[in-house]
């Protein structure tokens, strides 16, 4: 045996023992009172034993084995589907936050698709909204430094950043030739994500920019305090889920449920137990019957289309607007030993119709023209809101009739 394999064989099997030790430790909690833990076949955790022993002997420069562990972990959950993700313990504080109260960022959410960062949305009232981030937008080099990493992780981490200070951000966009340069200055995003309007006596607007624990409450206030200002009864509602990229998904079926009286809300299939569900509509229409017009388009995505498709299929209102996005699974946060965390992809949901929409989006039942408007224009002055004005219109014909019936509007 040769010095260079006898010593790269000696370190292999050195790292081997480390990562026996390292995968005994990696546990997964997939339930709050089971774990699994992780049994790799021989062949396999000899792979990766050589794969590290290789970097460690002859990468250009020094690589520290937690994080060679970290990234290895991090490539295989991204390689599952666009929306599963390895959280290491600041990113899950991040996740924790967003979903319960403010964080410091530009305010988007993003998925990656094919290795490309794609902006489901900008966040209403955030700076990436006032900047002029739109749905579609391709983020193609943050801060001068194009995007190689196929993790997306590794791209939010480089957007994020303490309030007052500046990403650079190079966006593609169609259909323009060239990219556009983006100069967006961080702040505290707030998560809180209802806001309402009289827009004409007797017909309200709501607005939910996105999903998180403080959404079904809010959304109750918000049409009480409506129905007060129409003087105990609403004659019609636009709610907006315009660029809206989803969130929380107990906060979509409290916000479907708040506009039915009974029915299914959505379903679900997935291999566990806990993956697979039905929720239920309970009594009481906070709106007591008004005709709904809900505006989308394909910013709206994950909880906003369960809202949509809910609303949709159960005759309670009219689609408006353009096709959702399409996002049609359900992310489950799985803690695991450490503080870290996966974002792992458990379920399929289906509409009340049965439909799955993941890849396809929701077709609205009237398609309303192409008009350029950003974000946090859509609440700033709903009143002169093309979209808006169009729903009010549907609301005040003889249409919204079908949908108060009962009966569901036709699909094209």
């Amino acid at each position: 045996m040769r010095p260079m394999t006898r010593r790269v064989t000696i370190l292999a099997a050195l790292l081997g023992c480390l990562l026996g030790v390292m995968l005994a430790s990696a546990t997964l909690w997939f339930t709050n009172r089971d774990r699994h833990s992780a049994r790799l076949p021989a062949g396999d955790a000899e792979l990766l034993a050589e794969v590290l022993g290789r970097i460690r002997a002859d990468y250009v420069d020094d690589k520290d084995d937690h994080e060679l562990m970290a990234s290895a972990v991090r490539g295989m959950v991204s390689d599952l589907d666009p929306h599963s993700e390895f959280m290491d313990v600041d990113e899950f504080e991040d996740l924790r936050i967003a979903t319960e109260g403010n964080y410091s960022g530009i305010g988007i959410e993003v998925t990656l698709d094919s290795g490309a960062v794609i902006v489901i949305s900008p966040i209403d009232g955030s700076p990436a909204a006032r900047a002029g981030i739109h749905p579609g937008d391709r983020i193609l080099a943050i801060d001068g430094h194009a995007i190689a990493s196929e993790v997306l992780a590794d791209s939010v981490e480089l957007i994020r950043g303490a309030p007052g200070t500046v990403v650079h951000l190079s966006i593609g966009r169609r259909p323009a030739p060239v990219p556009l340069e983006f100069a967006i200055e961080r702040a505290v995003v707030s998560v809180h994500s209802v806001r309402h309007a009289m827009l004409e006596p007797g017909y309200g607007y709501l607005r939910i920019s996105q999903f998180s624990d403080t959404t079904g409450p809010d959304t109750g206030r918000a049409l009480r305090a409506l129905q007060a200002q129409a003087g105990g009864r609403l004659r019609g509602l636009v709610l907006d889920l315009r660029n809206n990229p989803g969130g929380v998904l107990d906060a979509a079926v409290e916000v479907s449920d708040a506009f039915l009286d009974h029915g299914l809300i959505v379903s679900a299939e997935g291999r566990s137990a806990e993956s697979r569900f039905r929720m239920e509509a309970g009594t009481g229409d906070l709106t007591r019957g008004a005709p709904i017009a809900v505006l989308v388009n394909e910013g709206s995505a994950s909880a906003a289309e369960i809202v949509a498709g809910a609303l949709h299929d159960n005759g309670r209102a009219a689609l408006l607007g353009h096709k959702t996005f399409g996002k049609g699974s359900v992310q489950t946060v799985l803690p695991l030993a450490h503080g870290q965390a996966l974002k792992l992809t458990t379920s399929r949901y289906f509409t009340p119709s049965g439909v799955s929409i993941q890849g396809r989006g929701i077709q609205p039942d009237v398609e309303l023209p192409a008009v350029e408007v950003a974000a946090g224009d859509a609440t700033g002055v709903p009143g002169r809101d093309a979209d808006v004005l169009a729903a009010i219109a549907w609301l005040k014909s003889d249409r919204p009739a079908l949908v108060a019936s009962g009966a569901a509007p036709v699909r094209r």
